[in-house]
């Protein structure tokens, strides 16, 4: 037991951020879910408050969610959180890194940097653009920059006729206010999400699709599974989420006729697919970790 305060980020009764909560309390005694839409930065003083409690006096915060869905409000949220760490409060992971991972775009530029083998991709606000690139790939997904779980995705077929094909990508832009689009590739039936703590490979999980819908996610009624993935798609997994400074992530990549592809490493990570594919309790070892770091960084502090 120790006496450390860790607060939580996180949507309050959601199984992922309770289970974290409780994780915590069980080693400190201390719980505290943050709703970050409720809390209140006052910088002149500086203060950031949540239900009475100023965030800039914890020893450290932990962010597991920081929306149900994906926007560019999410920026402006972790922001609040960059001014937290700025009043000297750990955060795991860094704020900064997430903000880099929430927008799609940056993610890709990132690991396409890297050399991280991806489906082909093509980023235009050009209509016409976007329409060669259906044509050219024949069958696609339209991703928007900001979404979790499928959500907001399109896919759309070289096959639909010219100007069909045309409403339906100005209808998307009206909405999405880009074009991400993605080579649809031909996939086993399932990808999969390889986890790691502090860029520690802890094992994988399968997302297996239900054969109704185009993607394997939970979301559109996928199942988890145990999954041995090779030393190589290993390495890849490992290269792309090092690419960013994280605590914790899942980096979802996937089988296909061309060899692995990396799809998105994840700005949070989840908890779920480790416990119900794996037996693993990442929440646990999350804590762990995190409770070591800050331990660690307080005896440098009084050395």
């Amino acid at each position: 037991m120790t006496n450390l305060k860790i607060g939580v980020v996180g949507i309050p009764g959601k199984w992922s951020t309770e289970i974290l909560a409780d994780e915590i309390e069980k080693r400190t005694g201390f719980r505290l879910v943050i709703d970050i839409e409720k809390v209140v930065a006052d910088l002149s003083k500086p203060e950031v408050l949540y239900q009475g409690q100023c965030l800039c006096k914890l020893d450290g915060l932990i962010i597991k969610k920081i929306s149900q869905t994906y926007s560019p409000k999410v920026l402006d949220r972790l922001e609040i959180l960059r001014f937290v760490e700025c009043c000297g409060v750990q955060i795991f992971s860094n704020p900064a890194e997430i903000i880099r991972l929430v927008d799609r775009m940056s993610c890709t530029v990132s690991l396409a940097k890297a050399n991280i083998p991806m489906p082909e991709t093509v980023i235009t606000e050009d209509l016409n653009a976007a329409y060669h690139a259906v044509q050219k790939f024949g069958k696609v997904v339209l991703k928007p920059l900001f979404s979790t779980k499928a959500r907001g995705m399109e896919v759309l077929s070289s096959d639909t006729s010219e100007k069909k094909l045309k409403q339906q990508l100005h209808d998307y832009y009206a909405i999405h206010g880009f074009y991400y689009v993605q080579k649809k590739l031909k996939l086993p039936g399932h990808d999969m999400g390889l986890v790691f703590l502090g860029g520690e490979y802890q094992g994988a999980y399968a997302r297996v699709g239900n054969g109704s819908s185009w993607n394997t996610t939970i979301h559109s009624g996928g199942k988890y599974a145990k999954v041995e993935p090779s030393e190589e798609i290993i390495e890849i997994a490992r290269k792309a989420q090092a690419q960013f400074d994280l605590s914790y992530t899942t980096v979802d990549i996937a089988e296909t006729e061309q060899g692995p592809v990396c799809f998105e490493v994840s700005a949070f990570g989840g908890f779920k697919g480790a416990q119900e594919g794996l037996g693993l309790n990442m929440a646990a070892r999350y804590t762990d970790y995190v409770i070591e770091r800050l331990l660690q960084n307080k005896a440098k502090q009084t050395a």
